[in-house]
């Protein structure tokens, strides 16, 4: 799971909720740390005390929604039988999720260009959280004797970056937007992946 450097901090944790509803109506451009200051109800020196550039706060912010997504994943994959139902749910989860979601989902269409280097050159963090925890998943799964001298992390690494790729790009021969489209997809194309 990714790591909650905030989880006890009550401050935080409304200034990171400020954020995100700031962040998802004006966008990250328009948005300052006053404006964030203000939505929470605190001063801007508070707020800075937290997070020291608002760089700091957006990747708090964009790291506490993978930790949300992670929950999501956690209960839509809990009670399904096998690994390659897992995959195929967990990329139709993730695709609707992010989506759909106000904030990722909503700066992905208004303002690319900004929140991508948060998911590319400066997304390291999100990559290895995301990697670790297919990889979790991906080594629970492993039934046979032989399977334990497999890596799961360079499957997992390449999920996450097909993943990223469509949400960063949605155009596309596949309809990503459709579960079902979705699902076919990640059943052909990324189950056998588990099979490595």
């Amino acid at each position: 799971m990714v790591a909650d450097h905030y989880a006890g901090d009550a401050v935080a944790q409304q200034i990171l909720d400020a954020a995100r509803h700031q962040f998802a109506m004006f966008g990250l451009r328009r948005s300052t740390i006053d404006d964030v200051a203000k939505r929470a109800g605190l001063s801007r020196i508070t707020v800075y005390r937290r997070f020291s550039t608002k760089n700091n706060l957006i990747e708090a912010c964009l790291t506490r929604e993978c930790r949300f997504l992670l929950r999501e994943l956690d209960q839509a994959l809990g009670e399904l039988p096998t690994m390659e139902d897992r995959v195929v749910e967990g990329f139709v989860v993730s695709m609707q999720y992010a989506r759909g979601h106000p904030l990722i989902g909503g700066l992905l269409r208004v303002e690319p260009e900004v929140v991508l280097p948060f998911l590319t050159v400066n997304g390291g963090p999100a990559l290895v959280a995301l990697r670790e925890y297919i990889a979790g998943h991906l080594r629970r799964g492993q039934s046979a004797p032989d399977d334990a001298d497999r890596e799961p992390e360079p499957v997992a690494e390449l999920m996450v970056r097909i993943a990223v790729s469509f949400l960063l790009n949605p155009e596309s021969c596949v309809e990503i937007d459709d579960a079902e489209q979705c699902r076919a997809f990640a059943r052909r194309y990324l189950a056998p992946l588990i099979g490595y």
